[in-house]
C-alpha cells in the first residue's frame, strides 16, 4: 500500500523543505490554492471554486499509473476511488491565468522554477477529497520521497479560516522560504513515470554516493532549501 506523509501544520511544512528556495514556486502555488481555488465550508468540506476538468489555471488529468522497477511496483499516490488532477506547470498557456506572484520567477527554462506540482483528488460534486504536493526529480518522474499530503487543517491555517488572514509574505516566512540552503533529501525509492516526454540529460553537479542498484537515468533536478 502506498503511504504518503501528511503535513498538518506550518512547522511540518517547514521541515519538509517543500517548494523552496526561490525560484521554486510550490509554496506560492499552495498558498494560491488554499486562498483562491477552494472554499472551506462550515462543515470543513473543501469545495473547488472551479472545475479542474475545464483546464483552467493549467489543471490537467493526473494518471496515477503503476510503475515497476526491479520487480518493485508502486504508484505515487494511494488510490481513493476519485479522479486526480495536477496543476503547477508554468509552461502551459493556461497557467497565465494564475496570479503574477506564482509565475513571477519562472525562467521559462527546464530548471527548479517549474519543478513543483499540486495534485488533488476530486469527488463528482466538486468537493476536493485530498490535496498533495510533489516535485519532479527529472523531466519524467515525480519524487516519492518529497511527496506529501496537505491536511485540511493546514489548508485552513494557510487560508486564515477561521482565524486572522495570513499574508503571502508571512506564509513564506513561516514556511522557511529562502534564497540559501542545503541539499534536499535524496530519494532511494523507485522512479515513477508520471509524464510523457524525453528523459532528462545527466546533471553535471555533485551527486550523492552511488546506490547499490543503478537507476535507468540520472536525476535532473537540483533543489535546495533552508531550515531556519
Amino acid at each position: 500500500m502506498v503511504q504518503v506523509q501528511t503535513l498538518n501544520n506550518m512547522a511540518e511544512l517547514r521541515t519538509s523543505r517543500f517548494g523552496c528556495p526561490s525560484p521554486r514556486h510550490g509554496l506560492k502555488l499552495l498558498f494560491w490554492f488554499a486562498k483562491d481555488y477552494i472554499v472551506i465550508k462550515n462543515d470543513n468540506q473543501m469545495v473547488a471554486n472551479y472545475d479542474p476538468k475545464e483546464g483552467g489555471f493549467g489543471f490537467r488529468l493526473f494518471k496515477n499509473r503503476l510503475q515497476c522497477d526491479n520487480n518493485i511496483c508502486k504508484k505515487l499516490l494511494p488510490d481513493d476511488g476519485y479522479t486526480f488532477y495536477e496543476v503547477g506547470n508554468l509552461h502551459l498557456p493556461a497557467s497565465k491565468s494564475m496570479p503574477e506572484y506564482v509565475r513571477k520567477y519562472n525562467t521559462g527554462n527546464i530548471d527548479t522554477s517549474n519543478m513543483d506540482r499540486l495534485i488533488i483528488s476530486m469527488r463528482p460534486d466538486r468537493t476536493v477529497d485530498k490535496v498533495y504536493v510533489t516535485q519532479h526529480e527529472d523531466l519524467r518522474n515525480f519524487d516519492p520521497v518529497n511527496t506529501y499530503r496537505i491536511s485540511r487543517g493546514l489548508l485552513m491555517i494557510i487560508c486564515g479560516h477561521p482565524s486572522a488572514d495570513m499574508s503571502l509574505s508571512n506564509f513564506l516566512e513561516q514556511a522557511g522560504y529562502s534564497t540559501h540552503g542545503i541539499a534536499p533529501r535524496e530519494s532511494v525509492d523507485t522512479r515513477i513515470d508520471m509524464e510523457a516526454g524525453s528523459r532528462a540529460p545527466p546533471r553535471a553537479a555533485h551527486r550523492a554516493p552511488p546506490r547499490a542498484a543503478p537507476r535507468a537515468a540520472p536525476g535532473f533536478w537540483e533543489s535546495y532549501c533552508t531550515i531556519l
